[in-house]
């Protein structure tokens, strides 16, 4: 019940975010959700896309460096609070979050989160009966 993440690694340079981005669109390959985070030297660009093999295969032709990995999607009411309550689960079990990024769609939000035990957070979730999203459902 994961979804894949492309995590794309930019030198800190004008323009190269529009690169990745327009890359993306001539190839048909659409944005669900992205989170920027930068160091003095680069940027990761981290991105929940609608085809993922497609969009390495093409962000890699155009020399890019990018990676997959497997994150969680959870769904929550779009309300104070409700994110709070599914956080406080997972801290009760120790599940340690390494990021997180969200995204709204009317009246819910969608969080994506990369966890330090992908199968515990995945058990915590289920247990308490919170909404995973799979790619398909985005």
């Amino acid at each position: 019940m994961t979804i894949k993440q492309l995590s794309v690694f930019l030198e800190n340079k004008t323009g190269r975010i529009n690169d990745v981005v327009r890359t993306l669109g001539q190839n048909g390959i659409n944005m669900h959700a992205f989170s920027m985070a930068e160091t003095a030297d680069f940027g990761i660009l981290r991105l929940i896309v609608s085809d993922v093999d497609k969009a390495v295969e093409v962000l890699r032709q155009q020399d890019f460096a990018v990676m997959s990995t497997d994150v969680v999607c959870l769904s929550c009411e779009n309300v104070p609070g409700s994110l709070a309550v599914i956080l406080e689960y997972l801290a009760q079990e120790q599940i340690f979050i390494d990021y997180m990024y969200a995204f709204a769609q009317n009246d819910r939000a969608h969080v994506v989160i990369k966890p330090n035990d992908m199968a515990r957070c995945l058990d915590v979730l289920k247990q308490h009966g919170c909404e995973v999203l799979l790619d398909k459902d985005l």
